[in-house]
């Protein structure tokens, strides 16, 4: 997985109780745009985040 600074991390639901998740990536600090990354979440909450197989990243548009 690779990321850049504005891309989005979506986390998706491995249940159907749990919901879709995205976040804004901050910062890389892996690297060659490895995890783990500094995100802020959907609610404003920042964290850091070392993203499973269950996440994908959608590049920021250009």
């Amino acid at each position: 997985m690779h990321a850049r600074v504005g891309d989005r991390l979506v986390v998706e639901g491995r249940t159907v109780s749990m919901h879709r998740r995205e976040a804004e990536v901050l910062e890389v600090r892996g690297a060659d745009g490895g995890p783990p990354y500094l995100v802020r979440w959907e609610d404003g909450h920042e964290s850091l985040a070392f993203p499973g197989p269950d996440a994908h990243v959608v590049p920021a548009p250009t």
